[in-house]
């Protein structure tokens, strides 16, 4: 390793020198061998730190900055890293190609943060081997196919010999608490100062100095309350579920920066109840990369959104079948590996965050993307990578957690809404309970539902409903408290495919970061077979979008849950603030009826009897898909690895009601309001609003 470190490092800093290459190669290569020359000296010097005061000077603001100045908002445009501005000087083939080199380089930041020499050697060897190509065939600006083939066949076989070593450490971060580089850092950190936040070697932006800076001024009992709701919803998870805690040792923490003093708090708790965390980072190498961006580790505001979304399928550049069966052999044997520390894996605890400025992407041609057989590939991976991690961490024994809170970027009222979001995330889950039960009980006696939109809402469904064999002792519908899935109030159903048909309309809405306009999905049987949004002029670009970010590069997907938000409370904040299209799809899911597409809340868990607090077990729990599971011919056509929540909020809504098997009609909500008797109190806070 020293060997090769010192000869990548020589040969990096001749680069600088070398004048060989015509401009603007030239000026490529000097751009991104000078960023290898900072991130060596900085993973040299941390390893040499014996101190944290050592450690903070050296990262610290100014070094933070300087390493992410080029891809941030305002100077990303004229940036290499822009498959766009890359292909203005290198040409429509070699720029996006030279464009993923940069940002590849860029992941390493992290890993040098760390210390890890073999992260940041292996990308600068990557750049010496592409240098060389490029030295020694290139006499002018174009480059031609022939050396395009021998850059990407490099690439190829550096994608191909490290997948082994980078699953090895992924998986090694999600399982292993001794890998704790972020654990130390939470636990021995002075928070009350946000000189620690530049320690990890991620952007930061005001949005982490200034939450941390707010949490380090609120009194110990909030930071208790805050943190005290968010363990106590995953150990109830867990009782809920039947599932046995005292089994497993390890919880995967995944928080935004800026939140470790909640994150303290949190670990103690989780101490208690026996387990240990692991703090992996958020990464966005192309050895990760997916179609859909998964946060699984801590992470932070991102320099620039439209940097991350014309990367987003970098990997097309090599992808192929043989790439997709290196990859999947290399993370079962990485799961081998961590056998025992994955079976005591518990599931993963989120906080999300809220209030980032609305995003709507520039749809670059210049960005690499998928063909169609890459498609089918991705959603290979997505499959069976997911079976794969299901057999060493199965989901019937393992839970989750999720709770959000706003971040300062939302505007002058943050610390009001911050105030509101924390007593919404401790409302009363008995009175919850109590008044949801009663909408369970209205239901059970209904074949189906229908929902209708009104003034520009124009939806209009019809919802098929189980059968209940056994009405004393089954259910329909899930009443979800404060456990899993926090703040309360839902409650939900996987629907009966066959007969669940119409149309699902909200006039706006953010899903996964994104922003849709007018956004329509068509229903027949269950399953998506139109769509529509307004985003774009074009409409083969809307299809796209809908297609890439809602579908997930499916033909179709079903519809895995439908809900009915009852926290009339969280639906007035966002009303009151004037937010209500920055709630999180966590908050946002609770303030109306809501239909997620894809596979049920139940996915690979389906077999694992729920009780609701009545006793009554909840057997809606599959569908005509994930039933699938249990045919060996066609079990890859069970699971759709995508569930995303679409709400349509109170003020666009004409009525809900169910219809019984002779016909009678129970009318739940009208005209945005809550008339089935019993459910009337959840009316009391939309009282502010009138």
């Amino acid at each position: 390793m020293k060997e090769r470190w010192d000869l990548t490092f020589e040969r990096i800093k001749d680069i600088k020198k070398e004048a060989q290459l015509p401009a603007p190669l030239r000026e490529y290569a000097v751009h991104v061998a000078s960023f290898l020359c900072e991130l060596f000296e900085l993973t040299k010097k941390t390893k040499a730190c014996r101190t944290r005061s050592q450690e903070y000077a050296l990262w610290n603001r100014e070094t933070n900055e300087r390493l992410y100045s080029d891809v941030l908002q305002d100077h990303y445009e004229t940036c290499f890293a822009n498959p766009a501005y890359a292909s203005t000087c290198f040409g429509k083939e070699a720029g996006p190609f030279l464009a993923f080199l940069y940002a590849e380089i860029r992941s390493a930041i992290s890993a040098a943060a760390e210390g890890d020499e073999e992260e940041v050697l292996i990308r600068a060897e990557l750049f010496v081997q592409i240098y060389c190509v490029l030295s020694e065939d290139v006499k002018e600006v174009n480059i031609t196919k022939t050396t395009m083939k021998e850059l990407k066949d490099i690439l190829y076989w550096f994608i191909s010999d490290y997948y082994e070593i980078e699953a090895e450490k992924r998986v090694g971060e999600k399982v292993d608490p001794d890998r704790n580089f972020a654990t130390r850092l939470v636990m021995e950190a002075d928070l009350h100062t946000p000189d620690y936040l530049y320690r990890y070697g991620e952007y930061i932006s005001d949005n982490e100095r200034k939450i941390s800076a707010y949490l380090a001024s609120l009194p110990e009992e909030t930071i208790a309350k805050m943190a005290d709701t968010y363990t106590e919803g995953y150990r109830i998870g867990f009782v809920k579920g039947n599932k046995d805690l005292s089994k497993k040792r390890v919880v995967n923490i995944v928080y935004p920066l800026g939140f470790e003093r909640v994150v303290r708090r949190a670990i103690e708790n989780f101490a208690a109840m026996g387990l240990s965390p692991t703090l992996m980072k958020s990464t966005y190498s192309i050895f990760y990369k997916r179609p859909r961006t998964v946060i699984s580790g801590y992470y932070a505001t991102r320099p620039s959104r439209q940097y991350d979304y014309d990367h987003r399928e970098d990997d097309a550049l090599f992808l192929d079948g043989a790439l997709v069966t290196r990859k999947l052999e290399t993370l079962r044997e990485a799961y081998e590996k961590y056998r025992d520390l994955a079976k005591e894996h518990a599931g993963p605890a989120w906080i999300d965050t809220f209030g980032e400025a609305d995003f709507e992407p520039v749809d670059r041609p210049e960005a690499l993307k998928y063909d169609e057989h890459q498609k089918k590939l991705s959603l290979r991976y997505a499959s069976e990578s997911s079976e794969l991690i299901n057999t060493y961490i199965p989901g019937e024994e393992r839970s989750f957690t999720i709770i959000a809170f706003p971040i300062p970027e939302i505007g002058d009222d943050f610390a009001s809404i911050m105030d509101e979001t924390i007593r919404i995330n401790t409302l009363d889950s008995l009175r919850y309970e109590s008044i949801q039960q009663k909408l369970i009980d209205a239901l059970d006696s209904c074949d189906y539902v229908r929902v209708l939109g009104k003034g520009k809402n124009h939806t209009d469904l019809k919802i098929e409903l189980c059968k209940l064999k056994n009405p004393d002792k089954e259910t329909k519908f899930e009443n979800c408290v404060a456990d899993v899935n926090i703040p309360v109030g839902e409650v939900f159903t996987s629907p009966v495919l066959a007969g669940t048909e119409g149309v699902l309309h909200v006039t706006r809405v953010y899903l996964e970061g994104l922003s849709y306009e007018d956004l329509e999905l068509t229903f027949t049987d269950g399953m998506v077979t139109g769509y529509h949004c307004a985003n774009f002029d074009d409409e083969a670009a809307n299809k796209r979008f809908i297609e890439e970010h809602i579908l997930y590069h499916h033909d179709s997907i079903p519809m895995g849950e439908f809900a009915i938000g009852t926290n009339t409370t969280a639906y007035v904040m966002g009303r009151r603030f004037g937010i209500e299209k920055k709630l999180p799809i966590l908050i946002a899911e609770k303030t109306g009826p809501h239909f997620a597409v894809g596979d049920t809340c139940y996915s690979y868990a389906e077999d694992v009897a729920v009780f609701n607090p009545d006793g009554k077990e909840i057997i809606a729990r599959d569908n005509a898909c994930s039933i699938l599971r249990k045919d060996e011919e066609k079990r890859d056509e069970a699971y759709f690895h995508c569930h995303t929540d679409i709400t349509i909020p109170y003020d666009e809504l004409g009525c809900i009601y169910g219809v019984t098997a002779n016909g009678s009609r129970i009318d739940l909500i009208r005209d945005g309001v809550f008339v089935l008797p019993g459910t009337e109190e959840l009316n009391d806070p939309l009282y502010f609003l009138r």
